[in-house]
């Protein structure tokens, strides 16, 4: 499917995250390895993990405390989520002080979801909480090794009970959250009638529920993540439901990294790849993903989370710069790849 081999490209030290994940996703090396594990402990020793660390406050937060998640994009949330891309070291001080101030500031202590805003009586404010956000500090706190914390389980818990997977046919329902004014449209409800449910918290909740282990996933996270995957897979990723000649947001065929809040064809493919689907609703996605490699079997960073299309003045750091060739895309397009092909996948 490769024009080209990229897997050198990819393990170049100059970016020690993407070098840890091309041996250890592509390459399928133990975390024995010593390459690995050099690789790993590059991750907070140079580029873009000590950068981010750099500019983090002793308390744990990045910017004011109760900016965490309006300060986009340089509040605490945002910073916890690329930490966790880069496969920062959830044991260090700094990011285990990070993850605390979220736990503490940002989840409800009411129904374990997390929240855009503090609570004057500690926690998240219980009306701001929202889908994307819990999928995101969920997937966050268990990539840094928080599974079993009961309040990183009380997250999960909110994404299997309260997350929607409506496609505009199933009846309104009643009661908190689906009652709020603030954001109806996270729950498929508009004040004029039933629309679908927004994607970003179907991706969101997908992504981290993908993310604890097969032998550790309940019942109830196996028949979310079964509702959730096929939503998607009805949507054929990104298309519309009731209209597949249409697709549901042009920015979704550019794909960026990282995502934030925001989604793409590629990570929504390259989440239920890792989940073990070869659903022929798949297929376009796979044909889309191919077709934008280069000669060299490299593909470009198309698109970044701001107005602007740059990060810069809106992130603390830069890392990479859009419209060149991407590391990161290359490695995602190549796990997915991969995750479809290989005939080792359930």
């Amino acid at each position: 499917m490769l024009k080209g081999d990229p897997t050198g490209w990819l393990l170049e030290k100059d970016n020690p995250s993407v070098r840890y994940f091309t041996l250890t996703d592509i390459l399928e090396r133990s975390g024995n390895d010593y390459e690995v594990k050099e690789a790993k402990q590059e991750i907070m020793k140079t580029g873009v993990a000590p950068k981010i660390l750099a500019k983090q406050r002793n308390e744990g937060h990045w910017g004011t405390p109760e900016s965490f998640y309006t300060a986009k994009y340089s509040g605490t949330v945002w910073q916890l989520i690329v930490l966790a891309e880069l496969g920062a070291d959830g044991k260090d001080e700094r990011v285990r002080k990070a993850c605390e101030f979220i736990l503490k500031n940002s989840q409800d202590r009411v129904s374990g979801g997390f929240s855009e805003s503090g609570s004057d009586t500690g926690g998240g404010s219980h009306d701001g909480v929202l889908p994307c956000l819990t999928g995101n500090m969920v997937w966050s706190l268990i990539r840094f090794g928080h599974l079993k914390d009961p309040r990183v389980q009380r997250g999960i818990n909110w994404i299997v009970t309260y997350q929607r997977f409506d496609d505009g046919t199933d009846e309104e329902l009643e009661g908190w959250p689906y009652d709020r004014q603030g954001h109806p449209h996270c729950w498929g409800y508009t004040r004029a009638r039933p629309v679908h449910t927004c994607h970003m918290g179907v991706v969101k909740a997908l992504k981290a529920l993908a993310e604890i282990p097969i032998n550790k996933r309940s019942r109830r996270v196996e028949n979310t993540i079964e509702k959730g995957s096929e939503y998607m897979l009805r949507h054929h990723i990104f298309k519309r439901s009731h209209d597949l000649n249409r697709v549901s947001v042009s920015n979704w065929l550019k794909f960026g990294f990282p995502l934030m809040w925001q989604t793409d064809a590629l990570e929504i493919l390259g989440i239920l790849t890792k989940l073990g689907y070869k659903d022929e609703r798949i297929i376009e996605t796979i044909k889309l993903v191919i077709s934008k490699q280069d000669d060299r079997g490299r593909w470009r960073l198309e698109s970044l989370p701001s107005p602007q299309g740059s990060f810069y003045g809106s992130f603390s750091t830069d890392i990479e710069r859009k419209g060149n060739s991407s590391k990161w895309i290359t490695l995602n397009a190549l796990k997915a790849l991969k995750g479809f092909y290989n005939e080792g996948c359930s």
